[in-house]
């Protein structure tokens, strides 16, 4: 079975990543995968995984997303995407608006599920 790279994250993109979520005080960062993510409720709404950003929507939202030139299925493990998750296309993290438009869906959705309960 293939493994994945586990390669880090550029670190411009955490630093990008850690200046948008600052704008998200109800979005508190721990690692998943070694690298950063974002929880709400204790259910993880954003992260990044490698080079890639992604995010926790809806199913409404995540076809919409998922139709976008550079989206794909959030999918640590080949052939194993997480449900629920899609990866952010390049051009919507290089855009100040659009990567903030996300970020906020995906914390907004996230916001609504049941709260996790702490081990």
């Amino acid at each position: 079975m293939d493994r994945p790279s586990f390669a880090k994250s550029p670190v411009a993109l955490v630093e990008r990543y850690r200046a948008i979520l600052a704008a998200h005080p109800e979005a508190k960062e721990r690692p998943m995968f070694g690298y950063p993510a974002s929880f709400v409720g204790g259910s993880m709404a954003t992260g990044l995984y490698e080079a890639d950003w992604y995010v926790r929507l809806p199913d409404a939202a995540r076809t919409e997303l998922l139709a976008m030139d550079g989206a794909k299925p959030f999918a640590p493990m080949p052939d194993r995407p997480m449900r629920a998750y899609a990866v952010l296309p390049p051009r919507i993290v290089a855009d100040d608006a659009a990567v903030h438009t996300w970020v906020a869906r995906a914390i907004a959705f996230t916001a609504t599920l049941p709260p996790k309960k702490a081990r």
